[in-house]
């Protein structure tokens, strides 16, 4: 059974950074792509970022690209998002999840196992 576990949430002001971390359970980690989602109140689950299985390959929403990295080490079982000029509309849940394929996808509905969320608010 696989389980993802997300950590590193909190509260920050805007224009400050956190860093996420998700630890995955499973001997095949490095084989699958990881992603991160986020969903605000009464809004849809959106994508943040994702990493290919090799880590050689990342995408990024338009809305966080060259504010967030994504990475991972499969030797721990660990994939990252740090998160650098925080703003208000950054405020929600962040979700880690794996992919079945060794590629990414954009949509929630790549993704087969969902970790239980991280809340992450950015004052203003």
């Amino acid at each position: 059974q696989v389980r993802l576990v997300e950590f590193g949430g909190g509260l920050v002001q805007a224009g400050g950074s956190l860093r996420l971390s998700c630890a995955a359970s499973g001997r095949t980690f490095g084989d699958y792509a990881m992603g991160w989602f986020r969903q605000a109140p009464e809004k849809e689950r959106e994508f943040v970022a994702s990493i290919t299985w090799s880590g050689s390959t990342t995408y990024y929403a338009d809305s966080v690209k060259g504010r967030f990295t994504i990475s991972r080490d499969s030797a721990k079982n660990t994939v990252w998002l740090r998160m650098n000029s925080l703003k208000p509309e950054d405020t929600a849940v962040y979700y880690c999840a794996r992919s079945p394929t060794r590629y990414s996808g954009t949509s929630p509905s790549d993704y087969v196992y969902w970790g239980q969320g991280t809340q992450v608010t950015v004052s203003s």
